[in-house]
């Protein structure tokens, strides 16, 4: 099996996570093994890294890294992770042997209501889409809405495919 980083950007709050989680779960019933290296997760190892310019820099730098060595010894790692500036995903993909990113879709105002951590609430640092910049993917391999009942299966799909 050859490795493939998959990496789910969207807004924060517009279920990432949640569909990487869907997404490992329907490959582990294939038995292809993932590798999920969820933002959230590596930040809180990490607490010395902001939100500002800095610290966002710092950690999408560290996840294309740990995601393409991860990779590059066979595994499929799904990297659910805002991202929010194109060049972040960019250099993702410059360094995985294989790659595709998923474009979770979901409204400004749906990702508010759901926002369980605060980051819309605050001014200081600005959460991507409010007042810092989302750049969305010009040409995702996959753009999924909310709603997409189907979708987990159809990554895990392409996934397979390309392993």
């Amino acid at each position: 099996m050859s490795g493939i980083v998959v990496w789910f950007t969207g807004l924060p709050s517009s279920g990432k996570s949640t569909l990487a989680a869907s997404v490992a779960g329907e490959l582990r019933r294939r038995d292809i093994p993932a590798v999920t290296l969820d933002s959230d997760d590596i930040r809180a190892m990490l607490p010395s890294l902001g939100y500002d310019d800095a610290g966002r820099t710092q950690l999408y730098a560290l996840l294309a890294r740990l995601a393409a060595h991860i990779a590059r010894q066979g595994h499929v790692v799904l990297v659910p992770a805002t991202a929010h500036r194109r060049a972040y995903r960019d250099a993702a993909r410059a360094l995985a042997p294989a790659f595709f990113d998923v474009f979770v879709d979901t409204p400004l105002d749906e990702c508010r209501r759901r926002d369980t951590k605060g980051l819309y609430a605050t001014s200081t640092p600005a959460a991507p889409g409010a007042g810092t910049e989302y750049e969305p993917p010009v040409a995702p391999a996959f753009r999924i809405r909310p709603g997409e009942a189907d979708a987990a299966a159809r990554i895990a799909d392409r996934i397979a495919q390309s392993a």
